[in-house]
């Protein structure tokens, strides 16, 4: 077997081990929450926005410690890119039209576009400093307190995630189940190992392609740490939750823009390839704006979705000079 096809399959299997431990690690999270008697609106609010993103966080802070920091920008630019073009467009293929509820129209798009500004501001310069990294951070807390505080405001939304929660985890309040450690401790080894090895195998087959590592993370890595985006957005879709699929592409890229590029420029700046700034963020900048615009109307319809596909693909193309 070849090197190159060797560490292919490692990156593919590394992947999968991290989307799926994230997944284990974040059902443990929200189980051991409502045992400690937090709200189900602020368990299903903070830990699910935060899991979704784990993929992205903690191989962020893997390639950080491992000496390679150009990997981290173009993880979240091109995870942010994939959510909106190929998970928001998937899901409404799927769900044939999402609507658009008011707080979405007036403060999470808003606050969408508002991220995706301050990570343009941020890497501009070709680089994100420690400064840079602690106000993105700031955002970060500044949107789980939002989130936190209009699900407080919406009384038929905490009601369903309270429902959702308990009926899915089979937890309540005050009942305790051991397995919880088992899913928190082995689902975190298994993030350290999934990611360890994920960006192990993007350097040495960046190496092996002569492919700088930021195109593969903005373009494999991204697809492959926003699995987990996908399956909750399209899942939701199909049993017409579309609140919970906008919402989903939403909150994860908002944390993606903040705290995933803000968390790994605390430890290290962290330097923007030209790559990156050329294709990727103005992509990420037309994806933010286009996804603002379409839901005006309160829906992104189904040959909304499939547009969005087509930018996908253009944005593609473009990354690897077939465009």
């Amino acid at each position: 077997m070849s090197p190159l096809m060797l560490w292919a399959i490692v990156f593919v299997g590394a992947l999968l081990v991290l989307v799926f431990s994230a997944d284990w690690f974040t059902d443990g999270a929200e189980e051991l929450g409502l045992y400690l008697g937090m709200p189900a609106y602020v368990v299903g609010v903070t830990i699910v926005a935060i899991g979704t993103s784990l993929p992205e966080l903690v191989s962020s802070v893997i390639a950080v410690s491992q000496g390679s920091p150009e990997i981290v920008a173009g993880n979240v630019v091109g995870s942010n890119i994939t959510n909106i073009f190929l998970v928001l467009g998937f899901a409404a293929i799927i769900g044939k039209r999402l609507s658009v509820t008011h707080e979405i129209i007036h403060v999470d798009l808003p606050m969408l576009v508002a991220s995706a500004a301050f990570l343009w501001l941020s890497v501009r310069d070709g680089q994100v400093t420690a400064f840079e990294g602690a106000l993105l951070v700031g955002g970060a807390v500044v949107y789980l307190l939002y989130a936190v505080n209009i699900s407080r405001q919406r009384g038929r939304l905490h009601e369903e995630i309270e429902e959702d929660l308990e009926e899915e985890l089979g937890v309540y309040p005050g009942v305790f189940d051991k397995m919880v450690w088992v899913r928190l401790l082995g689902g975190a080894a298994l993030l350290y190992v999934g990611a360890e090895y994920t960006v192990r195998s993007v350097i040495h087959l960046s190496s092996l392609m002569n492919i700088g590592a930021d195109v593969i993370a903005i373009s494999a890595v991204a697809l492959g740490t926003s699995l987990p985006e996908l399956v909750v957005s399209v899942n939701a879709a199909r049993r017409g939750n579309l609140e919970i699929a906008m919402g989903n592409v939403l909150g994860s890229s908002v944390f993606n823009s903040f705290a995933v590029l803000g968390i790994p420029a605390l430890i290290t700046p962290l330097p923007v390839k030209p790559e990156v700034l050329e294709v990727g963020v103005p992509a990420m900048l037309v994806a933010a704006l286009l996804y603002f615009f379409m839901a005006q109307d309160r829906e992104i319809t189904r040959w909304e979705g499939w547009l969005l596909m087509l930018f996908y693909v253009l944005f593609l193309g473009t990354l690897f000079g077939l465009a």
